[in-house]
Order: C-alpha cells, then sequence, then structure tokens
C-alpha cells in the first residue's frame, strides 16, 4: 500500500487482501495527476507537463512490531526507518529528493534517545543526499513513526510491480534471510545485515535503464509474500526453479520468508541481457512467469504459501 499497512474490521482478512479492497474503492476519488494509486511500492504522481514524475512512499515504524527498545540500539532504528522508505523509492529506479518525518513518542524515548535515533537517520540521509524536510511530533503510549520519502523518475518510466508477462525470467538481488537470521543471531554478519540494510538505490536506477526489465518491487517480507504480491498484480503466475542465493548460515525459511532484507525483486523479458551482478550486488535468476494459475507461485514444483510477515494476520 505504497509501503504503509492498514487495519481492518475483517479479521481473516490478510493485508494483499485489504489492499486490494482499499484500492478499489480508492479509484473513484483519483485526480488527474495520479498515474498509480494503492498497491505499488510507491504512488506516482504526474505535475503537469513536468519532465518528472514524482513518487511517494510512506511506511510505519512501531515498537516491538518493527523494532525491540531492548535489543535495538536508537541509531540503528533510525538508519532502518528511512532504509524503508529509500528502498521503495530504490524498487521504481528512482532518486530520492526528500524525507517527512512523524513521531509518537512514549515516556521512555527521552530527548537523548530522539537524538540517537535521528543521528542514524541523518547519516543514512546524508549518504544518499536525502535532506528531512519536515515532519511532525506527538506523545503516546508507545514509539511509532512515519516516514515519508518523495522520489523522482523520468516521466513514464517508472519500474512498476503489474508488467510482468508468461515467459518473463525472475531475478533476485544479493542474497537473501540475512536480516531474518540476524534478528535471531543478534550477533555476527547477519546482525550487521539487520542493523544497517542497504537500499538499492543505484541497481533500481540501473535495472529502470536496461531494455527488457518489465517488473520489479522490493523485499521487505520475505520472497514467499512479495513474490505472490507482484504475481497478483501482474495477474501471471511464477515458478521458482533455482537454487536461491541465501546468506551464509541462513536456513531455507529464512530465505523463502524471512523480511527486511531489502533487495530488489524484478522480471525480465525472455533473452535480455543481465549482468550476474551489479557493482558488486549479486543478480540471481531464479524463476520464470507462467500464465495466470493456482497457485501463484510454486517452489522447485511445490505450492509456495506467502508466509512471509502480514501485519494483519499478526496482530
Amino acid at each position: 500500500m505504497n509501503g504503509a499497512s492498514g487495519a481492518s474490521g475483517d479479521a481473516a482478512m490478510g493485508e494483499m487482501e485489504f489492499v486490494e479492497r482499499l484500492s478499489r474503492r480508492a479509484r473513484a476519488v483519483a485526480g488527474k495527476a495520479l498515474t498509480l494509486g494503492i498497491g505499488d511500492d510507491c504512488a506516482i504522481i504526474r505535475p503537469g507537463r513536468s519532465s518528472e514524475d514524482l513518487l511517494l512512499t510512506t511506511d510505519l515504524v512501531i515498537e516491538s512490531v518493527h523494532f525491540l527498545p531492548d535489543v535495538h540500539q536508537p541509531e540503528a532504528v533510525g538508519y532502518r526507518t528511512l532504509a524503508r522508505g529509500l528502498s521503495d523509492i530504490a524498487a521504481m529506479g528512482g532518486e530520492p529528493r526528500c524525507c517527512l518525518v512523524s513521531l509518537a513518542l512514549p515516556r521512555w524515548a527521552d530527548g537523548r534517545w530522539v537524538g540517537r535515533f535521528f543521528s542514524g537517520l541523518l547519516a543514512l540521509a546524508r549518504q544518499v543526499k536525502t535532506p528531512l524536510a519536515g515532519g511532525d511530533v506527538a506523545h503516546a503510549d508507545r514509539f511509532s513513526c512515519d516516514i515519508v520519502v518523495c522520489g523522482a523518475v523520468p516521466r513514464g518510466r517508472a519500474l512498476r510491480r503489474d508488467g510482468a508477462r508468461p515467459g518473463d525470467a525472475v531475478y533476485v538481488s544479493g542474497v537473501l534471510g540475512g536480516s531474518a537470521l540476524g534478528l535471531e543471531a543478534r550477533a555476527g554478519p547477519a546482525w550487521r545485515r539487520h542493523l544497517r540494510p542497504e537500499p538499492r538505490l543505484a541497481l533500481g536506477r540501473y535495472l529502470r535503464t536496461r531494455s527488457g526489465v518489465t517488473a520489479a518491487m522490493d523485499l521487505s517480507d520475505g520472497l514467499s509474500m512479495d513474490l505472490h504480491r507482484l504475481c497478483r498484480a501482474s495477474r501471471v503466475a511464477a515458478r521458482i526453479e533455482a537454487p536461491l542465493p541465501g546468506f551464509p548460515g541462513a536456513a531455507l525459511d529464512h530465505i523463502l520468508h524471512g523480511g527486511e532484507d531489502y533487495e530488489l525483486l524484478f522480471t525480465t523479458r525472455a533473452g535480455a541481457r543481465i549482468p550476474p551482478q551489479h557493482q558488486g550486488v549479486l543478480l540471481t535468476r531464479i524463476g520464470t512467469i507462467v500464465e495466470r494459475q493456482r497457485p501463484w507461485v510454486t517452489y522447485l514444483g511445490m505450492p509456495l504459501a506467502p508466509l512471509g510477515y502480514d501485519h494483519l494476520r499478526a496482530r
């Protein structure tokens, strides 16, 4: 939902179903400037005769859902907060322009903790040249943060989830499962990967310029969940047919279902030339897009359920 999750009165409804229902209702009030609304990594706004489209994304970061105050240092919480939004911009091949941050602060989040939170966030902001442009602050019973990132892409060139077609190849960047492994181990390289994810901004821009790239999204809730989302958006199915690139030590559950890797999942037309890596980031073909069918996704010939993180079913 452009990087955000919501709530619903239907306790049995999952996040994908909720987003699809809300998207249908929201179309009735969409204006002419809204080129793409609910259901992708970012909304796309086309202002008049501009040569660029604007990308808008929003994400929530909530205490005990996205971080644990007694485990995650405030610098890491701030860094990861901005990284979430930047990953959405990367998935659409965009360039980040600014961010806004709104905080709801509980009593335990004193001035020192908040200062350290912004130290982490601004360190990444400086690295990727994304200024903090504003926000809001309020008090609450538990910490929550809303991060909004605005980006831009050449007019009509944004990568989207709905462009995959039968016969396309399915790729992932990097290695998977490191963040989930790190959260369990809380030590070593996987823990560092969990605390400091790297939004694939350069890779997203590169894929946007490559002939034959048909669809893309970021991997925030796990490969099994996010590949289902891409298939439903494109009205196709997918077969995972090749070994998956896993983080050293990660179990298959981490690789298939672990969230917060913030790698890119993308598809290309058959025959498109994709190098084995880009700027040191591994690019691996893992499968093929096929005609729409059930199950939506298979892994080595077996149905693959979307067992990644679903905010509504996790309540």
